[in-house]
């Protein structure tokens, strides 16, 4: 602050500069730091004071009333900067809050507080309400998409039913390969329409098919060899048996001739031929006659042909080999599945590539085995098999006064059912319904119905229904 030679304090100042420094004070003031006054520009004539503070160590004195008095109050040295002839301005130090203040503030601030709080009840009073007015409200649930399905009957027994192709007898035809391989061809899809006998899906083969040419190339081995027996005897072999007993009857010849000229010659002079050489020729004579006759029989033989025996064993041989072939060629017509019945492809659980065995295809998805193939009816009519509890079973009314109707979920649309026929075995229920209130631990017993579909309605095989059955 600039000193311009006046005093610029307020008139409280004014009073604390007039109250003597001796006067006792009810509490020591604070000291606070000091102020320097600068003066004004051009002002050459003023002086500037700058204040030093100085701790005093005088301790307090009892006043005459018997109370200690304040101790001697701190001033601040001045050092004077400017003329020695101006006067020093006496600085005194403020006066303590009073206890009336200090009550006045610590009102103030409790109402403050009391304010607050009264506000903050009134909100949660508020909001308390208005809450309880919100959840208080009746939810009206919105309106159901469809209308559940009505008992038609006065007595109708409710049951769950599964669509499926019209079948003269069983379910839909499940499809299982009788051989085991890989998959290397599809030849339909899913809802193709196919004739009985028209290949589905092909099997690899290759083992096979190579042992069926192999039992094949013995078939043919073992008929040649039937034929070959069959056409015996063979003309260049009777030539050959021929010359044999020809040959044989001329040494038969040479040999009794010869013993003839040493007989004749003997019996003219026994001593022109010895005795050896006479036996000689008798045992020539007769190993030419003995030889003959083998040869003639090899000749009688050879002209019979094969031994009948002979024959019907290679004929025997020839028709195991046959049959062989021909349980090899059927294994290898099961590589290739074929349509058992004229209907329409419903499922196909395969691709090229994964393998398949008599126990189906392998589903990844529910970890066990299915069929390879589900086919249906390819008529206009389809079927329901529904499941009557086991404990309905007694009112179920006799077959010839059964009637049902079927209702589409999802829908209003209901259609009525012409009866089929009963399953006269009760089983375990393995069909589910998805229903929180639907008992699994039982027995239901099947009944088929028949029903044409209605237009406009897309119903397939597999799909879920409620069916009522009541009486006629």
């Amino acid at each position: 602050m600039r000193n311009t030679g006046h005093s610029t304090d307020p008139p409280e100042s004014g009073a604390r500069h007039a109250r003597s420094v001796d006067e006792p004070a009810a509490h020591p003031p604070k000291s606070r730091p000091p102020r320097a006054v600068v003066p004004r520009k051009g002002a050459a004539a003023h002086s500037t004071l700058v204040a030093h503070p100085r701790k005093s160590h005088a301790t307090p004195e009892l006043t005459e009333s018997g109370t200690r008095g304040s101790a001697p109050q701190t001033l601040p040295d001045v050092a004077r900067v400017g003329p020695v002839d101006q006067p020093v301005p006496a600085i005194a130090p403020l006066a303590p809050p009073s206890p009336i203040s200090k009550e006045k503030s610590q009102r103030k601030r409790t109402g403050i507080r009391n304010k607050l709080i009264f506000a903050l009840v009134g909100v949660g009073v508020l909001a308390g309400i208005a809450s309880a007015w919100i959840y208080s409200r009746p939810n009206h649930p919105p309106p159901p998409a469809f209308n559940p399905a009505p008992n038609p009957f006065a007595q109708g027994i409710f049951a769950n039913g599964i669509v499926e192709s019209d079948q003269s007898s069983g379910e839909n035809v499940n499809i299982y390969p009788e051989v085991s391989g890989t998959n290397v061809q599809i030849m339909v899809t899913e809802g193709q329409q196919v004739k009985k006998g028209a290949p589905l899906l092909v099997i690899d083969d290759t083992v096979q098919r190579a042992l069926v040419e192999q039992q094949r190339a013995q078939v043919e081995a073992a008929r040649a060899l039937l034929d070959e027996l069959r056409a015996q005897p063979r003309h260049e072999t009777l030539e050959v048996v021929g010359a044999q007993v020809q040959l044989a009857t001329a040494n038969l010849k040479t040999a009794e001739d010869t013993l003839a000229k040493q007989n004749r010659s003997y019996s003219i002079d026994p001593k022109s031929v010895s005795k050896d050489v006479l036996d000689n020729a008798v045992n020539a004579a007769k190993v030419a006659r003995a030889n003959l006759g083998v040869v003639s029989r090899q000749f009688q033989l050879t002209k019979a042909g094969a031994w009948v025996y002979d024959v019907r064993n290679q004929e025997k041989q020839v028709e195991a080999l046959t049959r062989a072939l021909a349980s090899s060629s059927a294994l290898l017509d099961k590589y290739t599945i074929k349509a058992p019945s004229d209907g329409v492809v419903l499922s196909l659980r395969t691709v090229v590539g994964s393998y398949l065995s008599p126990q189906g295809a392998w589903d990844s998805y529910t970890q066990g085995y299915g069929p390879v193939m589900v086919m249906g009816n390819a008529g206009g009519l389809l079927g329901v098999r529904c499941y009557i509890d086991e404990i309905l079973i007694p009112r179920l009314p006799p077959p010839e006064k059964i009637q049902a109707k079927m209702f589409v979920r999802g829908t209003s649309v209901s259609v009525p059912l012409s009866f089929v026929r009963v399953q006269p075995y009760v089983s375990p229920k393995i069909q589910l319904s998805n229903e929180r209130s639907e008992r699994v631990d039982l027995r239901v017993l099947p009944v088929i119905f028949r029903f044409t579909p209605p237009e406009g309605v897309r119903l397939y095989p597999g799909e879920l229904v409620d069916v009522y059955v009541g009486s006629k």
